[in-house]
């Protein structure tokens, strides 16, 4: 089984060389390492240098869906592993992703479980991240319990459901597993193979308030292609409601506004 690791990165040159320490440490080695640089103005364009073997490429900066975007567009083979530059693997996950995969021809996708580490120390993960396998659609409704660094799948499934939405700036993985989810059964490795350094400042869930913004409209466009309509409201009304809660609180009365008729367009439309 030939494997193509994708790695979008910006501005972090230290960390990317720890994560891609990892993927040259596995004991199943993928076939291609594909690096896009969004635009990093810091010395991360010396990794090349670091690993030649790798394949790099820079693009002015888009974000992150931009940039995994044009990593799976350069992939020559079938089965694709993303990584977060800030990320890092256990030396077995690849290993563990092709046994579970010739055990099962019909699965084409599968996540591990993850280890947290933030500010050098392992954290314990909370429990509304537990990982599941199979029909996982409504595990993944309230938020995103699949870390992209966590991520194997087969190319053939974004001819089905789409690559990654450049127009969210972030939890753009969340809409795309919930895209994935509800119409492809799912793999799950048991194991921690997946470290998620936390702590830093640069990190997308720290750079934006309210993230929920961000997953309705993922939600919505679920809503509006009447994909699992009855799960999908409950979960926007509670997003709703606690995003109204929220500017409410910081007095953002046109933000207020707007989910107060959105509110009221679920409970008319559906």
């Amino acid at each position: 089984m030939k494997i193509s690791v994708v790695i979008p990165t910006y501005n972090r040159y230290e960390v990317l060389k720890r994560a891609l320490a990892s993927v040259f440490a596995q004991t199943y080695q993928p076939s291609e390492v594909i690096v896009i640089d969004d635009g990093s103005s810091d010395e991360t364009s010396k990794i090349i240098q670091d690993f030649p073997s790798i394949i790099y490429r820079y693009q002015n900066n888009a974000g992150v869906s931009s940039a995994r975007n044009l990593g799976i567009s350069l992939c020559s083979y079938e089965w694709i592993a993303f990584l977060d530059s800030d990320d890092a693997w256990h030396e077995e996950k690849l290993a563990l992703h092709v046994s579970l995969h010739k055990a099962d021809k019909e699965l084409f996708f599968s996540y591990t479980d993850e280890q947290w580490i933030r500010d050098g120390k392992e954290m314990k993960v909370p429990k509304k991240f537990q990982k599941f396998s199979g029909d996982i659609f409504s595990q993944c409704l309230s938020h995103c319990i699949i870390a992209p660094s966590s991520a194997f799948i087969h190319k053939k499934l974004f001819e089905d459901i789409g690559v990654f939405d450049e127009s969210l700036e972030v939890c753009e993985d969340y809409d795309l597993w919930l895209r994935l989810t509800w119409k492809h059964k799912v793999g799950l490795i048991e194991q921690a193979m997946t470290i998620k350094y936390g702590g830093h400042t640069d990190q997308l869930s720290m750079k934006y308030w309210g993230m929920d913004r961000f997953r309705v409209v993922a939600l919505e466009k679920l809503l509006s292609s009447h994909i699992k309509e009855d799960e999908v409201k409950e979960i926007l009304v509670q997003k709703y409601n606690i995003l109204l809660q929220g500017v409410r609180k910081y007095q953002k009365i046109k933000d207020a506004k707007l989910y107060e008729e959105r509110l009221k367009s679920l409970a008319t439309e559906y």
